[in-house]
């Protein structure tokens, strides 16, 4: 099988390069002051143009209103918006009017029922992203390191385009791979030596574990 790889949270341009060397698909900057791995649009501006024509570069928010919204467009020229609050479906085809940009959905799953919140989004997200819900206390909606019962995707309409986050790392990914057989996949926190610093190491230690699982998974 083939698996595009998403690193998100990138803060440096080491990062990006050891993402890109690896064989990233994507890079994600995350716009949320509460995160660890937050930048500002300036901060990404940079980042992003150390990347840009390499790899798609994708911009996070939280909530983000049209004014946030306009100035990470207008000064990080992101290829894709990623909507990682509580954005309805009608807000999501605002955004996308709006800068006619691709966006992807983020959603918080714990259990079968949660996918039913998807519905209403298909059709209008060009992409979903499947993360685990925050631990109770947490003000983070991702990038928490804790992976959700990969099980309920088993009954996913297989149509269905979709990133699998949530404390995916070297150790886990075959086996998110073996039972999700997803396409992608996005990484944070399981390639940081502390929250926000991505380890260049445990990164293409990341890469080896997906690409040995790509070689041991039936297409």
């Amino acid at each position: 099988m083939s698996v595009s790889v998403k690193i998100c949270g990138l803060k440096t341009e080491a990062a990006i390069d050891a993402a890109i060397d690896g064989g990233a698909s994507y890079v994600g900057f995350i716009f949320f002051a509460k995160s660890p791995r937050n930048v500002s649009p300036r901060q990404a501006a940079s980042l992003a143009g150390h990347a840009r024509g390499r790899v798609t570069i994708v911009a996070v928010s939280v909530n983000a209103d049209n004014a946030t919204l306009d100035e990470i467009v207008s000064v990080v020229k992101p290829d894709m918006l990623q909507l990682h609050g509580s954005e309805s479906p009608e807000r999501v085809s605002e955004v996308k009017n709006r800068f006619g940009l691709p966006v992807m959905k983020a959603f918080s799953l714990r259990e079968q029922g949660d996918l039913d919140l998807i519905e209403p989004y298909r059709g209008v997200a060009d992409k979903f992203l499947f993360d685990a819900k925050p631990p109770e206390g947490s003000e983070l909606p991702g990038g928490n390191g804790v992976a959700f019962d990969w099980t309920i995707l088993s009954k996913l309409d297989s149509e269905i385009d979709y990133m699998l986050s949530g404390g995916l790392n070297a150790g886990n990914i075959r086996d998110a791979l073996e039972q999700t057989r997803t396409k992608g996949i996005d990484a944070s926190s399981g390639v940081e030596s502390a929250p926000g610093v991505k380890d260049i190491k445990l990164i293409a230690e990341f890469f080896d574990a997906v690409r040995s699982a790509e070689l041991r998974i039936p297409a």
